[in-house]
């Protein structure tokens, strides 16, 4: 790991160099203050969804235990944005999708940008990164659902039930 600074993207604490994705991580730290860790993966299954430019719906309950609703993917970048700035317009672009979708960052914390893969995110970098896991997994069981039945679909209030019996004021599973 390598600390930098949000303002500069500077390195200020670590040897390494930062991810060459760091612009990417910038736009999403400086627009949304609550995210504290962002993950980025090229997972298999999620690039799947990326590379088909297919959300991952909500298709049950191991979705709905960390993430409310479908998760999104981006429209493919142009190539203006591609060969400009591609890592800032990579930020810019999952900004876009999330505000045009008008969802809460922290209820559904990932997205997949089309054809390159997942960004995941958390309130510290340790549920960034449980958050990719989780993604990655139910695109996994997305996959295979959608390979046996075209039509599967979770109700609303299925999804109600799981999401928020783990997450808000009302949550309820799990050891307090």
């Amino acid at each position: 790991m390598v600390v930098v600074s949000l303002e500069t993207g500077k390195v200020v604490e670590g040897g390494y160099k930062p991810s060459s994705d760091l612009d990417t991580h910038l736009e999403l730290y400086r627009k949304y203050p609550q995210i504290g860790g962002v993950a980025h993966t090229h997972s298999t299954n999620a690039v799947a969804f990326a590379q088909a430019g297919m959300d991952i719906p909500a298709l049950g309950t191991t979705h709905a235990d960390c993430f409310y609703g479908d998760i999104p993917c981006t429209r493919e970048l142009t190539k203006e944005e591609v060969e400009s700035d591609y890592e800032l317009n990579t930020g810019k672009v999952i900004i876009e999708e999330i505000e045009k979708r008008g969802y809460d960052v922290m209820s559904i914390p990932g997205i997949i940008v089309k054809n390159h893969g997942p960004f995941s995110w958390g309130s510290n970098a340790d549920k960034a990164v449980y958050n990719a896991v989780v993604l990655d997994k139910v695109a996994e069981i997305d996959l295979k659902t959608l390979l046996l039945n075209k039509d599967a679909e979770m109700k609303q209030y299925i999804l109600d039930k799981h999401y928020f019996g783990k997450h808000g004021p009302g949550a309820s599973y799990g050891q307090k």
